[in-house]
């Protein structure tokens, strides 16, 4: 049982594994939102799986739901980063990108809270709570499809000229929006000449050795500070 147990935490964290290692291939292939909408209805799926593992009484499924869940995640939070970066004007990018760690540590806080025995943490509606995943999922499923792709994406991987622009006015609205484009253009003559690392070519670069024991340092004792006790 305790075995069982582990499994189905750990399991969250191998499918985040997965889903972060695909990110750039899907990415450049089919483009930011594409993804993240894709994205969404494996969540809902993942959650809807959870939600009926009591009713059919099947522990397997919480484990498949888990993973799931695990791989959208890992998906989601590059992805996420990304659109949102390349969709916000300049001004507000970065205040923009800072919006995703609010939202996380919310999210986190609203599972905590929902998850007491007095709320979703009971008993009978714990399906319940295991299922609320996918409600946010289903939010952004709905109104992302009323946002462009990303302009970037447009010019740099697509070559849609008339695309981009048309994003870009459709997100930040009328105006002269020829410089961002000229930025854009010089990112792309930047990107032919530098060479895209794989993760192994970036594990084996001598360059980024301390860069990387660094952020691996840090990202394991995160995992030490008490939070998950909590």
């Amino acid at each position: 049982l305790l075995f069982l147990w582990s499994i189905t935490v750990s399991i969250f964290g191998i499918g985040g594994l997965l889903g972060s290692s695909g990110s750039r291939y899907l990415t450049v292939k089919f483009g930011k939102k594409k993804c993240l909408l894709c994205n969404n209805v494996l969540m809902i799926v993942a959650a809807s799986i959870m939600g009926c593992s009591k009713i059919v009484q099947s522990f397997e499924m919480i484990l498949i739901g888990r993973f799931m869940c695990g791989v959208s995640a890992g998906l989601c939070v590059p992805l996420h980063h990304q659109y949102v970066g390349e969709i916000s004007p300049k001004k507000l990018r970065g205040f923009a990108n800072s919006t995703s760690s609010f939202f996380w540590s919310l999210g986190k806080v609203v599972g905590q809270i929902s998850g007491q025995r007095e709320l979703l943490g009971s008993q009978s509606l714990w399906p319940m709570l295991m299922a609320s995943c996918g409600f946010p999922a289903l939010v952004q499923l709905v109104a992302l499809p009323f946002f462009p792709e990303s302009p970037p994406y447009l010019l740099m991987h697509t070559g849609d000229q008339e695309g981009c622009k048309k994003a870009i006015r459709q997100l930040w609205g009328e105006g002269q929006h020829q410089a961002e484009i000229d930025d854009i253009m010089k990112e792309k003559a930047t990107m032919k000449n530098t060479k895209i690392l794989s993760v192994l070519e970036l594990v084996k670069e001598p360059a980024f050795r301390w860069q990387l024991y660094m952020i691996v340092i840090l990202t394991a004792t995160i995992q030490l500070c008490g939070i998950n006790a909590v």
